[in-house]
């Protein structure tokens, strides 16, 4: 039945794609930045939040403050129950997965901190970190094999007594390697060292149950395989943390101990301050319920299915270099290539301007993994899928990559 409704789906919003005047349908490759399109129910969401839910929630006591009220709490019962926790006042709304990263870097670290992260991590990590770094933090990084893969043995010969906290990605968003977060995560726990795991980029692609794997601190976004709109996010706190002992980002009003002008000690409300996004949020919470009517095991078997014919395609190209594991298995749908002889910018400008294949080119905010990969400092071509890219988009774009590289 969720096989069927996905098929349902996919046909809807194929229609959606628009054509150009010489019959070329776009194809649409960029989910790995943000997806697209997203599901109906999203944009309905929105649209009836702003009409029906038009209130401040926490604010005021009339029905349009308790109507966003409830969309914000039932968008965070969703997202424990996502995740597999147990308490919905550890989930905290941000605007995206950096800031959910920077405050636990900058709310937990102290001058003389230890913290350790990989090789293969995005700039939200690294900049934080390089920022941290000139106020005293020592920064140790595991280095990750040339495919972006991670020997857990490389992180445990870096973390020691003095270790406060391990940043690691769930998978890598240059070239989708899925990461050992639970091994990494039981490693840096016998040292009683806290774990931050970055799950932009896997959260909505694979499985991501917390009392399982055992982090402290889980970083999510909303826009990418969330299938959510941009501006919302949010930080996971595991019940082993004592949310006392971290510094809130921002102070400011909550809605709730408005006698005190004191920051309220109290979860979710210590750590979001200001008006909440409700957009975003009603956005999350109906993109929630669309993956769960779906299947994530569904969303996931088309993903793959999808990254292996890429993957298989492209390693028939002369001329085309395919960088991360080629296990598909143990990736999300993100395959990073570059063609011999052509820069990535070209080779970006050309699928979209003559085939209408949009993709993304660069160090996609993560130099250090292109160091790592062997692709710096031009970087590489990003594919990635998503649930509403069909078996005929990719074969479209093998083709368009073959003319590409004889030209």
């Amino acid at each position: 039945m969720i096989i069927v409704v996905l098929v349902i789906d996919i046909i809807f919003f194929n229609r959606l794609i628009k054509t150009k005047s010489n019959g070329v349908k776009m194809i649409y490759l960029d989910n790995a930045a943000t997806s697209w399109p997203k599901p109906p129910e999203v944009l309905k969401a929105i649209t009836e939040v702003m009409e029906q839910a038009g209130g401040n929630p926490g604010r005021s006591g009339h029905r349009f403050s308790v109507a966003a009220a409830r969309v914000v709490y039932e968008c965070r019962e969703k997202v424990t129950e996502f995740f597999n926790i147990s308490d919905p006042k550890r989930v905290i709304f941000t605007a995206n997965a950096t800031q959910a990263i920077n405050l636990v870097l900058r709310g937990i670290l102290k001058p003389g901190d230890h913290v350790v992260t990989s090789s293969m991590e995005h700039n939200a990590v690294m900049r934080p970190l390089c920022f941290l770094e000139k106020q005293g933090i020592v920064i140790k990084i595991a280095q990750c094999a040339a495919d972006g893969t991670l020997d857990v043995s490389e992180i445990a010969k870096l973390i020691d007594n003095k270790t406060r906290l391990v940043v690691i990605s769930l998978a890598s968003n240059v070239t989708g390697t899925i990461l050992p977060v639970a091994e990494v995560t039981a490693v840096a726990h016998q040292f009683g060292a806290l774990v931050l795991a970055d799950a932009a980029q896997a959260a909505g692609a694979i499985p991501i149950d917390l009392r399982q794997n055992g982090v402290d601190f889980l970083a999510f976004t909303g826009h990418k395989e969330l299938l959510g709109p941009t501006g919302i996010g949010g930080l996971i706190i595991s019940q082993n943390v004592d949310a006392r002992t971290i510094t809130p980002l921002m102070f400011g009003g909550t809605g709730s101990r408005s006698d005190s002008e004191e920051q309220p000690e109290d979860m979710p409300d210590k750590f979001e301050s200001g008006t909440a996004n409700m957009i975003g949020i009603a956005g999350l919470r109906a993109a929630l319920g669309w993956i769960n009517q779906r299947g994530l095991a569904a969303i996931g078997e088309h993903n793959k299915e999808l990254t292996m014919m890429l993957l298989e395609g492209l390693a028939n190209i002369n001329g085309v270099k395919i960088y991360g594991t080629p296990n598909a298995g143990n990736s999300l749908a993100i395959v990073s290539f570059t063609i011999k002889g052509k820069k990535v910018s070209e080779v970006g400008f050309r699928l979209d301007d003559e085939f209408e294949i949009m993709a993304r080119v660069g160090l996609h905010c993560a130099p250090a993994a292109h160091r790592t990969i062997g692709s710096f400092p031009e970087g590489t071509v990003r594919f990635s899928p998503g649930i509403f890219t069909t078996t005929e988009n990719v074969k479209q774009t093998l083709k368009a990559v073959q003319k590409v590289t004889r030209s």
